[in-house]
Protein backbone atom coordinates (compact mmCIF):
# COMPACT_ATOMS: atom_id res chain seq x y z
CA UNK A 1 0.00 0.00 0.00
CA UNK A 2 1.35 3.40 -1.02
CA UNK A 3 0.54 6.11 1.56
CA UNK A 4 1.05 9.86 1.35
CA UNK A 5 0.94 12.02 4.49
CA UNK A 6 0.29 15.74 3.98
CA UNK A 7 1.34 17.90 6.94
CA UNK A 8 2.10 21.57 7.47
CA UNK A 9 5.57 21.00 8.91
CA UNK A 10 7.73 18.05 9.81
CA UNK A 11 9.79 20.09 12.29
CA UNK A 12 9.87 18.21 15.61
CA UNK A 13 9.13 21.48 17.41
CA UNK A 14 5.59 21.13 16.08
CA UNK A 15 4.83 18.50 18.71
CA UNK A 16 2.74 15.34 18.67
CA UNK A 17 1.37 15.27 15.09
CA UNK A 18 4.91 15.34 13.68
CA UNK A 19 6.01 12.51 15.95
CA UNK A 20 2.92 10.49 15.07
CA UNK A 21 3.54 10.77 11.32
CA UNK A 22 7.20 9.80 11.57
CA UNK A 23 6.62 6.87 13.89
CA UNK A 24 3.81 5.54 11.72
CA UNK A 25 6.13 5.56 8.73
CA UNK A 26 8.93 3.87 10.64
CA UNK A 27 6.69 1.11 12.03
CA UNK A 28 5.05 0.09 8.76
CA UNK A 29 6.55 -3.11 7.29
CA UNK A 30 8.61 -2.03 4.30
CA UNK A 31 7.57 -5.07 2.27
CA UNK A 32 3.88 -4.11 2.59
CA UNK A 33 3.82 -0.33 2.87
CA UNK A 34 5.48 2.62 1.21
CA UNK A 35 5.10 5.94 3.05
CA UNK A 36 5.90 9.39 1.67
CA UNK A 37 5.42 12.84 3.22
CA UNK A 38 4.53 16.17 1.61
CA UNK A 39 5.13 19.28 3.69
CA UNK A 40 5.29 23.07 3.61
CA UNK A 41 8.83 23.14 4.98
CA UNK A 42 11.62 24.57 2.84
CA UNK A 43 13.42 21.87 0.83
CA UNK A 44 16.75 22.81 2.41
CA UNK A 45 15.39 22.78 5.98
CA UNK A 46 17.42 20.69 8.41
CA UNK A 47 14.31 18.85 9.60
CA UNK A 48 13.67 17.66 6.03
CA UNK A 49 17.25 16.60 5.35
CA UNK A 50 17.37 14.54 8.55
CA UNK A 51 14.26 12.48 7.82
CA UNK A 52 14.55 8.76 7.11
CA UNK A 53 11.21 8.92 5.24
CA UNK A 54 11.00 10.12 1.59
CA UNK A 55 9.79 13.70 1.93
CA UNK A 56 8.74 16.32 -0.61
CA UNK A 57 9.02 19.87 0.70
CA UNK A 58 7.42 22.81 -1.10
CA UNK A 59 7.85 25.82 1.17
CA UNK A 60 9.87 28.92 0.32
CA UNK A 61 13.49 29.11 1.41
CA UNK A 62 14.27 30.58 4.81
CA UNK A 63 16.06 33.49 3.13
CA UNK A 64 12.87 34.52 1.32
CA UNK A 65 10.79 34.70 4.51
CA UNK A 66 13.37 36.07 6.94
CA UNK A 67 12.77 38.91 9.38
CA UNK A 68 9.52 40.86 9.13
CA UNK A 69 8.30 38.73 6.20
CA UNK A 70 7.61 35.85 8.58
CA UNK A 71 4.71 37.88 10.04
CA UNK A 72 2.91 38.28 6.73
CA UNK A 73 -0.46 36.45 6.88
CA UNK A 74 0.16 34.29 3.81
CA UNK A 75 3.62 33.35 5.07
CA UNK A 76 2.23 32.36 8.47
CA UNK A 77 -0.44 30.34 6.64
CA UNK A 78 2.31 28.54 4.72
CA UNK A 79 1.28 29.55 1.20
CA UNK A 80 3.16 27.22 -1.16
CA UNK A 81 1.29 26.75 -4.47
CA UNK A 82 3.85 24.23 -5.69
CA UNK A 83 2.31 21.70 -3.28
CA UNK A 84 -1.08 21.71 -5.00
CA UNK A 85 0.55 21.40 -8.42
CA UNK A 86 2.67 18.47 -7.25
CA UNK A 87 -0.36 16.74 -5.73
CA UNK A 88 -2.29 17.01 -9.01
CA UNK A 89 0.62 15.48 -10.90
CA UNK A 90 1.36 12.69 -8.43
CA UNK A 91 -1.90 11.76 -6.70
CA UNK A 92 -2.39 8.68 -8.88
CA UNK A 93 0.83 7.18 -7.46
CA UNK A 94 -0.80 6.65 -4.04
CA UNK A 95 -3.46 4.27 -2.78
CA UNK A 96 -4.54 6.52 0.11
CA UNK A 97 -3.71 9.98 1.44
CA UNK A 98 -3.62 11.05 5.09
CA UNK A 99 -4.04 14.77 5.83
CA UNK A 100 -2.51 15.58 9.23
CA UNK A 101 -3.75 18.84 10.73
CA UNK A 102 -5.85 21.80 9.65
CA UNK A 103 -5.80 25.57 9.27
CA UNK A 104 -2.75 25.88 7.00
CA UNK A 105 -2.01 25.82 3.29
CA UNK A 106 -1.31 22.08 3.36
CA UNK A 107 -5.00 21.54 4.16
CA UNK A 108 -5.98 23.97 1.39
CA UNK A 109 -3.81 22.23 -1.20
CA UNK A 110 -5.27 18.91 -0.05
CA UNK A 111 -8.83 20.22 -0.47
CA UNK A 112 -8.10 21.57 -3.93
CA UNK A 113 -6.83 18.20 -5.16
CA UNK A 114 -8.37 15.47 -3.02
CA UNK A 115 -12.07 16.35 -2.92
CA UNK A 116 -12.57 15.50 -6.60
CA UNK A 117 -9.33 13.61 -7.11
CA UNK A 118 -10.59 10.03 -6.97
CA UNK A 119 -7.97 8.84 -4.46
CA UNK A 120 -9.38 7.87 -1.04
CA UNK A 121 -8.23 10.09 1.80
CA UNK A 122 -8.65 10.51 5.54
CA UNK A 123 -8.04 13.48 7.83
CA UNK A 124 -6.49 13.52 11.30
CA UNK A 125 -7.53 16.86 12.92
CA UNK A 126 -5.07 16.24 15.79
CA UNK A 127 -7.22 18.20 18.23
CA UNK A 128 -7.59 21.26 15.99
CA UNK A 129 -11.40 21.18 16.25
CA UNK A 130 -11.45 21.29 20.04
CA UNK A 131 -13.96 23.82 21.48
CA UNK A 132 -11.27 25.22 23.82
CA UNK A 133 -9.87 27.20 20.90
CA UNK A 134 -13.22 28.94 20.37
CA UNK A 135 -13.22 30.09 23.99
CA UNK A 136 -9.55 31.07 24.07
CA UNK A 137 -9.41 32.76 20.65
CA UNK A 138 -12.95 33.89 19.70
CA UNK A 139 -11.83 36.27 16.94
CA UNK A 140 -9.66 33.62 15.30
CA UNK A 141 -12.54 31.17 15.57
CA UNK A 142 -14.77 33.50 13.56
CA UNK A 143 -12.11 33.62 10.87
CA UNK A 144 -11.84 29.83 10.98
CA UNK A 145 -15.60 29.49 10.50
CA UNK A 146 -15.28 31.55 7.32
CA UNK A 147 -12.37 29.38 6.21
CA UNK A 148 -14.36 26.25 7.08
CA UNK A 149 -17.09 27.15 4.59
CA UNK A 150 -14.83 26.87 1.57
CA UNK A 151 -11.83 24.84 2.72
CA UNK A 152 -11.72 22.74 5.90
CA UNK A 153 -15.44 21.96 5.73
CA UNK A 154 -15.37 20.49 2.19
CA UNK A 155 -12.10 18.71 3.00
CA UNK A 156 -13.49 16.94 6.09
CA UNK A 157 -17.06 16.46 4.89
CA UNK A 158 -15.84 14.67 1.75
CA UNK A 159 -13.15 12.56 3.44
CA UNK A 160 -13.59 8.80 3.57
CA UNK A 161 -13.02 9.13 7.32
CA UNK A 162 -12.07 11.76 9.86
CA UNK A 163 -9.79 10.02 12.36
CA UNK A 164 -10.04 11.11 15.98
CA UNK A 165 -7.44 9.80 18.39
CA UNK A 166 -9.87 9.36 21.30
CA UNK A 167 -13.61 9.05 21.77
CA UNK A 168 -13.46 12.25 23.80
CA UNK A 169 -11.91 14.15 20.88
CA UNK A 170 -14.54 12.70 18.58
CA UNK A 171 -17.40 13.89 20.78
CA UNK A 172 -15.96 17.31 21.61
CA UNK A 173 -15.26 18.08 17.94
CA UNK A 174 -18.83 17.53 16.78
CA UNK A 175 -20.37 20.63 15.25
CA UNK A 176 -17.28 22.68 16.05
CA UNK A 177 -17.97 24.46 12.78
CA UNK A 178 -20.92 24.55 10.39
CA UNK A 179 -21.81 22.62 8.27
CA UNK A 180 -20.44 19.47 9.93
CA UNK A 181 -21.14 16.17 8.15
CA UNK A 182 -18.03 14.08 8.71
CA UNK A 183 -17.61 10.30 8.75
CA UNK A 184 -16.16 9.81 12.21
CA UNK A 185 -13.74 7.12 13.25
CA UNK A 186 -11.51 6.64 16.32
CA UNK A 187 -7.91 5.52 15.77
CA UNK A 188 -5.64 5.86 18.78
CA UNK A 189 -2.03 6.96 18.53
CA UNK A 190 0.95 5.79 20.59
CA UNK A 191 4.71 6.20 20.81
CA UNK A 192 7.89 4.19 20.56
CA UNK A 193 9.06 2.21 23.55
CA UNK A 194 12.02 3.49 25.54
CA UNK A 195 15.39 1.86 24.88
CA UNK A 196 18.99 2.53 25.86
CA UNK A 197 21.00 2.54 29.06
CA UNK A 198 19.00 4.28 31.78
CA UNK A 199 22.00 5.45 33.80
CA UNK A 200 23.72 6.92 30.75
CA UNK A 201 20.55 8.69 29.65
CA UNK A 202 19.96 10.20 33.08
CA UNK A 203 23.58 11.34 33.20
CA UNK A 204 23.19 12.95 29.76
CA UNK A 205 20.15 14.88 30.94
CA UNK A 206 21.67 16.06 34.21
CA UNK A 207 24.83 17.02 32.35
CA UNK A 208 22.71 19.44 30.31
CA UNK A 209 21.38 21.03 33.52
CA UNK A 210 24.30 21.43 35.94
CA UNK A 211 22.23 23.73 38.16
CA UNK A 212 19.87 20.83 38.83
CA UNK A 213 22.64 18.64 40.19
CA UNK A 214 21.23 15.52 41.83
CA UNK A 215 18.04 17.15 43.06
CA UNK A 216 14.68 15.46 42.61
CA UNK A 217 12.37 17.06 40.05
CA UNK A 218 8.97 17.06 38.40
CA UNK A 219 9.06 17.14 34.60
CA UNK A 220 6.98 19.14 32.13
CA UNK A 221 8.04 18.29 28.56
CA UNK A 222 6.04 19.84 25.75
CA UNK A 223 5.73 23.06 23.79
CA UNK A 224 5.75 26.20 25.94
CA UNK A 225 2.37 27.46 24.81
CA UNK A 226 -0.61 28.98 26.66
CA UNK A 227 -2.77 25.94 25.98
CA UNK A 228 -0.29 23.77 27.90
CA UNK A 229 -0.98 25.52 31.22
CA UNK A 230 2.63 26.29 32.19
CA UNK A 231 1.44 29.25 34.27
CA UNK A 232 -0.88 26.94 36.21
CA UNK A 233 2.00 24.57 36.84
CA UNK A 234 4.29 27.31 38.16
CA UNK A 235 1.61 28.61 40.50
CA UNK A 236 0.84 25.09 41.77
CA UNK A 237 4.53 24.36 42.26
CA UNK A 238 4.91 27.55 44.30
CA UNK A 239 2.18 26.31 46.63
CA UNK A 240 4.03 23.07 47.49
CA UNK A 241 7.63 24.28 47.12
CA UNK A 242 8.23 25.32 50.74
CA UNK A 243 7.11 21.93 52.05
CA UNK A 244 9.35 20.05 49.60
CA UNK A 245 12.67 21.86 49.68
CA UNK A 246 14.49 19.08 47.83
CA UNK A 247 12.16 19.09 44.83
CA UNK A 248 12.64 21.19 41.67
CA UNK A 249 10.62 21.66 38.48
CA UNK A 250 11.94 21.20 34.95
CA UNK A 251 9.99 22.90 32.14
CA UNK A 252 11.43 21.53 28.92
CA UNK A 253 10.32 22.41 25.41
CA UNK A 254 10.54 25.01 22.67
CA UNK A 255 9.14 28.50 23.37
CA UNK A 256 7.04 28.93 20.24
CA UNK A 257 5.12 32.06 21.22
CA UNK A 258 7.63 34.06 23.28
CA UNK A 259 5.75 33.23 26.48
CA UNK A 260 8.79 32.18 28.49
CA UNK A 261 9.72 35.72 29.56
CA UNK A 262 6.31 36.16 31.19
CA UNK A 263 6.60 32.77 32.89
CA UNK A 264 10.04 33.67 34.24
CA UNK A 265 8.59 36.85 35.74
CA UNK A 266 5.79 34.84 37.30
CA UNK A 267 8.27 32.37 38.84
CA UNK A 268 10.36 35.22 40.22
CA UNK A 269 7.30 36.92 41.70
CA UNK A 270 6.28 33.67 43.41
CA UNK A 271 9.78 33.08 44.77
CA UNK A 272 10.52 29.83 42.92
CA UNK A 273 12.61 31.04 39.97
CA UNK A 274 15.78 29.40 41.28
CA UNK A 275 14.03 26.03 41.49
CA UNK A 276 12.68 25.95 37.94
CA UNK A 277 14.95 24.85 35.10
CA UNK A 278 14.46 25.59 31.39
CA UNK A 279 16.60 23.30 29.19
CA UNK A 280 14.72 24.02 25.97
CA UNK A 281 13.74 21.27 23.57
CA UNK A 282 15.11 17.83 24.47
CA UNK A 283 15.74 15.00 22.02
CA UNK A 284 17.28 11.54 21.99
CA UNK A 285 18.99 10.19 25.09
CA UNK A 286 18.75 13.56 26.86
CA UNK A 287 14.95 13.49 26.51
CA UNK A 288 14.68 9.89 27.68
CA UNK A 289 17.01 10.69 30.57
CA UNK A 290 14.67 13.50 31.63
CA UNK A 291 11.77 11.07 31.72
CA UNK A 292 13.70 8.33 33.50
CA UNK A 293 15.01 10.59 36.26
CA UNK A 294 11.86 12.50 37.18
CA UNK A 295 9.58 11.84 40.13
CA UNK A 296 6.54 12.29 37.89
CA UNK A 297 5.52 13.81 34.59
CA UNK A 298 3.17 16.82 34.75
CA UNK A 299 0.93 18.23 32.02
CA UNK A 300 -1.82 20.69 33.07
CA UNK A 301 -3.05 21.38 29.52
CA UNK A 302 -6.26 23.22 28.78
CA UNK A 303 -6.56 21.16 25.59
CA UNK A 304 -4.75 18.01 24.47
CA UNK A 305 -6.38 15.67 21.99
CA UNK A 306 -3.98 12.81 22.77
CA UNK A 307 -0.69 13.79 24.36
CA UNK A 308 2.14 11.68 22.99
CA UNK A 309 4.35 13.02 25.78
CA UNK A 310 2.02 11.31 28.26
CA UNK A 311 2.52 8.00 26.46
CA UNK A 312 6.30 8.59 26.52
CA UNK A 313 6.21 9.16 30.28
CA UNK A 314 4.26 5.93 30.73
CA UNK A 315 6.82 4.11 28.59
CA UNK A 316 9.48 5.30 31.05
CA UNK A 317 7.36 3.95 33.91
CA UNK A 318 6.62 7.37 35.37
CA UNK A 319 3.34 8.51 36.94
CA UNK A 320 1.46 11.02 34.80
CA UNK A 321 -0.06 13.96 36.68
CA UNK A 322 -2.36 15.44 34.05
CA UNK A 323 -5.41 17.64 33.64
CA UNK A 324 -8.80 16.28 32.72
CA UNK A 325 -8.47 18.15 29.43
CA UNK A 326 -5.84 15.65 28.24
CA UNK A 327 -8.22 13.47 26.32
CA UNK A 328 -6.61 10.12 27.17
CA UNK A 329 -6.90 10.82 30.91
CA UNK A 330 -9.61 8.21 31.42
CA UNK A 331 -7.57 5.43 29.84
CA UNK A 332 -4.43 6.39 31.75
CA UNK A 333 -6.26 6.82 35.05
CA UNK A 334 -8.03 3.49 34.64
CA UNK A 335 -4.65 1.79 34.36
CA UNK A 336 -3.55 3.18 37.73
CA UNK A 337 -0.54 5.11 36.46
CA UNK A 338 -2.01 8.58 36.69
CA UNK A 339 -3.64 11.22 38.86
CA UNK A 340 -5.96 13.77 37.29
CA UNK A 341 -7.21 17.24 38.23
CA UNK A 342 -9.02 20.19 36.63
CA UNK A 343 -6.85 22.56 34.58
CA UNK A 344 -6.66 25.19 37.33
CA UNK A 345 -3.90 26.28 39.69
CA UNK A 346 -5.96 25.10 42.67
CA UNK A 347 -6.67 21.76 41.06
CA UNK A 348 -3.02 21.14 40.23
CA UNK A 349 -1.77 22.26 43.62
CA UNK A 350 -4.09 19.69 45.19
CA UNK A 351 -2.91 17.09 42.68
CA UNK A 352 0.76 17.71 43.53
CA UNK A 353 0.02 17.53 47.25
CA UNK A 354 -1.79 14.22 46.77
CA UNK A 355 1.06 12.70 44.80
CA UNK A 356 3.77 13.93 47.16
CA UNK A 357 1.93 12.39 50.13
CA UNK A 358 2.20 8.89 48.62
CA UNK A 359 4.58 6.53 50.36
CA UNK A 360 7.34 4.66 48.53
CA UNK A 361 5.27 1.51 48.01
CA UNK A 362 2.39 3.51 46.52
CA UNK A 363 4.70 5.36 44.13
CA UNK A 364 6.31 2.12 43.00
CA UNK A 365 2.87 0.69 42.34
CA UNK A 366 2.02 3.74 40.21
CA UNK A 367 5.24 3.34 38.24
CA UNK A 368 4.50 -0.32 37.50
CA UNK A 369 0.95 0.56 36.50
CA UNK A 370 2.21 3.34 34.22
CA UNK A 371 4.49 0.95 32.37
CA UNK A 372 1.78 -1.70 32.09
CA UNK A 373 -0.68 0.86 30.73
CA UNK A 374 1.80 1.89 28.05
CA UNK A 375 2.36 -1.68 26.91
CA UNK A 376 -1.34 -2.48 26.87
CA UNK A 377 -2.65 0.70 25.21
CA UNK A 378 -0.06 3.03 23.77
CA UNK A 379 2.88 1.06 22.36
CA UNK A 380 3.33 2.37 18.82
CA UNK A 381 3.34 -0.89 16.87
CA UNK A 382 -0.16 -1.62 18.20
CA UNK A 383 -1.40 1.82 17.23
CA UNK A 384 0.13 1.67 13.75
CA UNK A 385 -1.38 -1.75 13.09
CA UNK A 386 -4.83 -0.36 13.94
CA UNK A 387 -4.31 2.72 11.72
CA UNK A 388 -3.10 0.53 8.85
CA UNK A 389 -6.22 -1.63 9.13
CA UNK A 390 -8.37 1.50 9.03
CA UNK A 391 -6.60 2.73 5.89
CA UNK A 392 -7.02 -0.65 4.18
CA UNK A 393 -10.73 -0.59 5.00
CA UNK A 394 -11.01 2.90 3.51
CA UNK A 395 -9.41 1.67 0.29
CA UNK A 396 -11.64 -1.42 0.18
CA UNK A 397 -14.77 0.64 0.78
CA UNK A 398 -13.91 3.06 -2.02
CA UNK A 399 -13.19 0.25 -4.50
CA UNK A 400 -16.30 -1.80 -3.67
Amino acid sequence: MRILHIIGSIDARGGGPVTAVLQQAEHRPAELFSTHIATLDAPEAACVAALPVPTFAFGPSAARVAGWRRKLPWVRYGHAPKLAAWLKANLAHYDVVVVDGLWNYAAMAARKVLVDGGTPYVVFPHGMLDPWFRKAYPIKSLAKQALWLFNEGPLLNNACAVMFTTQTERESSRNAFWPYRVRERVASLGCDDIFGDAAEQEAAFRGKLPALGERRYLLFLSRIHPKKGCDILIEAFAVIASDHAGLDLVIAGPDQTGWKAELLSQAKRLGVADRIHWPGMLVGDVKWGAYRGCEAFVLPSHQENFGIVVAEALAAGKPALISDKVQIWREVFAGGGSLTAPDTAEGFATLLKTFLRLNEAERLAMEKAARATFLARFEMSRAVAAINRALLEVIDDRSS
